[in-house]
């Protein structure tokens, strides 16, 4: 007997759907015709076990005995699950072969994986593994008939497992050792602290302090307005010389007025030599299908929408409505087999988005774009349209906006690149260097079906026909004073890009040039959730589009050593677990140093004074996560219990509870 042990409900309904009928529906399972069985996970079924459950001293929170570090780590059945891991377990027993169908991602194999071994499945016994994107009946099937061994995904498994200790490890000491601090210095919340949200409320932070510390200053610019010998005419922004730097900021803007004031006199009715005239016909390729956190930021830019709720948007087009591919995704990449199913993928989007069928007639079957590469795609793949034709009518109206932006950016693969020509003219006028820039669309390709409303970044325009040595006339000069502007508040758009391109916030050079091509702050899976956790603490709040850390935020980046609040560490936290998946690290070299620093961290927070959080109200964040016994001893059971709990959610995503296995 086959056990297929999906990660969901919906996942395993897909997969008994095309196995031989009829079948026998059991409690938390569903046996087929030849005999295999198709049972479910609701997610995690296993939890860490709580700090208590290790030492009974644990329920009391004191700062004296953390860090808290198990020696043996212990997994527990979740109460609300418990009956399903019995199924699962009087199942296994029978079992020939197990098929781990978790989601395609390393949280999804240890998902399944912990399950198995906490069960005790015998490790002679074969594991095949089932990687399914799409619930769609010939997917799943194609999916079937292409299982592979599950030893070849335990690097990935090892790196879920190695991140989830890692984040219990930091969420729950540091939790304490915080949160203990703050109720010294009189502050009653909850002072939850995480290796992922505590860096991207460190962001927030610092640009809020930015903004409140930016003093506006004028800066002028000097344009001059020229004309040819044929009488055309256009406009070149002077470009200040070394020795102008005095008087610039660090971005090169010229401060004084009368500096500018000086070079529009002075070039008045004078000639202008052409020094310099240069012309690129440039090609850009259509952008690649998207990923979870590129969708999350367009649909924020678009339509608004928080990450979170693009997150449930898509993953109801995935399960209920099988319209799209897995949605929890970091590639933007697809395998070449796919290229053959694209016609029928393009149909499905005619049929089910009619707006699309002139875009869908206009693209051209035979191109095939940078998309499809195999050495790019692993586990899964970019977040695309499926071959299922649906009715638009069935869809809300925020599901029908996020399935055309998937829909779109995948016929944008079908449409030639987009052609225009960069103009560049140097100028020089009575010793002063101006320069003049245009771009010219030769053919608009595959920008035609974004509109220019949707594109207005770009600068369309034409220049005069210029050639070297050519003298024109500056009839005039033109001075533009304008306003140094404050850096913008974070956005649910600009937070996600700055979490997807996290390395421009690294301050050690070092370790910037390094992570450049990494995954960012977060998985794709998790990064709504750390958003969304961050409000639920009263971390952030939001002031119109804006995102704002709230008194109680500040008051703890303030308080944390910047180790803590900058993304240096959870970068190189993320490198070294894609290493482990990769096969070019090990799980001792991630934990070994973790360990160390975090007593270096426990014995910081031992010394702070907490003069941070004195001078937050006593009740600005929520209950006091410290109910007394009535001998006034602080109690330590439910509420720390659910605080640990906090504190290893808050240090993920929120969108998963991450558990352990016994791989490591």
């Amino acid at each position: 007997m086959r056990l297929f042990i999906a990660e969901k409900p919906s996942l395993g309904r897909a997969i008994a759907d095309v196995l031989p009928k009829p079948h026998i529906k059991g409690d938390g399972f569903i046996e087929t015709a030849q005999g295999d069985v198709v049972t479910w996970c609701i997610g995690h079924l296993l939890e860490q076990a709580e700090p208590d459950a290790y030492d009974a001293a644990y329920k009391q929170w004191r700062m004296e005995p953390l860090p808290i570090i198990p020696e043996q780590w212990q997994l527990v059945a979740k109460p609300k699950t418990r009956s399903q891991l019995t199924a699962i377990k009087g199942l296994i027993k029978r079992a020939d072969c197990v098929v781990n169908a978790g989601d395609p991602d390393r949280e999804g194999q240890l998902l399944v994986d912990e399950v198995i071994a906490h069960l005790g499945y015998p490790k002679h016994k074969p594991v095949q593994r089932c990687l399914i994107s799409d619930l769609n009946p010939p997917a799943v099937r194609r999916a079937l008939d292409n299982l592979r061994d599950n030893k070849e995904f335990v690097p990935l498994a090892v790196s879920a497992l190695a991140r989830s200790r890692a984040d219990w490890l930091y969420g729950i000491n540091m939790t304490r050792a915080y949160t203990l601090l703050g109720r010294k210095a009189g502050c009653s919340s909850l002072l939850s602290v995480g290796r992922v949200q505590t860096p991207l409320l460190g962001l927030v932070v610092r640009r809020d302090l930015e903004i409140d510390a930016f003093v506006p200053r004028p800066f002028f610019e000097v344009l001059a307005h020229l004309m040819t010998p044929s009488r055309d005419s256009f406009t070149a922004k002077w470009l200040p010389s070394e020795a102008c730097q005095p008087w610039q900021d660090e971005e090169g803007r010229v401060l004084q007025r009368s500096l500018a004031e000086n070079v529009v006199r002075r070039i008045a009715g004078k000639p202008a030599l052409v020094e310099e005239v240069e012309e690129q016909a440039r090609k850009q390729a259509p952008p690649l299908p998207y990923n979870l956190s590129s969708l999350q930021i367009d649909a924020a830019k678009r339509f608004g929408m928080d990450a979170k709720r693009v997150l449930d948007i898509c993953q109801s087009l995935y399960e209920r409505h099988k319209l799209i591919t897995y949605p929890r995704s970091d590639s933007r990449h697809l395998p070449t087999e796919h290229y053959g199913r694209a016609s029928r993928v393009r149909e499905a989007i005619a049929a089910t988005a009619p707006t699309l069928a002139g875009a869908v007639a206009a693209a051209k079957g035979s191109l095939r774009s940078k998309a499809w590469n195999d050495a790019k795609v692993d586990a899964h793949h970019a977040i695309i349209p499926t071959e299922k034709q649906g009715n638009a009518n069935t869809l809300s109206a925020d599901e029908s906006k996020i399935y055309m932006l998937v829909a779109r950016q995948y016929l944008l693969q079908f449409y030639p690149p987009f052609e225009y020509n960069d103009s560049r003219v140097l100028l020089r006028i009575e010793g002063g260097l101006f320069q003049a820039k245009a771009r010219r669309i030769v053919k608009a390709g595959w920008k035609a079906l974004l509109g220019v409303e949707e594109d207005d970044e770009e600068e369309v325009g034409t220049l005069p026909a210029l050639r070297q040595g050519e003298t024109l006339h500056c009839e005039r000069g033109e001075l533009l004073e304008k306003m140094t502007q404050a850096p913008k508040a974070f956005t649910d758009a600009s937070l996600l890009a700055a979490m997807t391109g996290i390395a421009r916030y690294v301050q050690d050079p070092t370790i910037r040039k390094t992570l450049r091509d990494t995954d960012g702050l977060g998985t794709e899976a998790t990064r709504a959730g750390i958003i969304d956790l961050l409000f639920k603490r009263q971390f952030l709040h939001r002031q119109g589009k804006s995102i704002k850390a709230t008194p109680t935020g500040r008051a703890l980046v303030q308080a944390l050593p910047d180790s803590a609040t900058t993304p240096d560490m959870t970068a190189l936290w993320e490198q070294s677990l894609s290493q482990i998946a990769e096969r070019h690290g090990s799980y001792q070299q991630f934990m070994d140093p973790l360990t160390s620093q975090l007593h270096q961290l426990i014995e910081g927070a031992r010394h702070n004074t907490g003069a941070d959080f004195s001078a937050l109200p006593q009740e600005s964040a929520g209950r006091n996560p410290f109910p007394r016994r009535k001998s006034g001893a602080g109690r330590g059971s439910k509420s720390a219990a659910k605080t640990g709990t906090a504190a290893k959610s808050a240090s993920r995503s929120g969108a998963r509870k991450t558990t352990k296995a016994k791989v490591a």
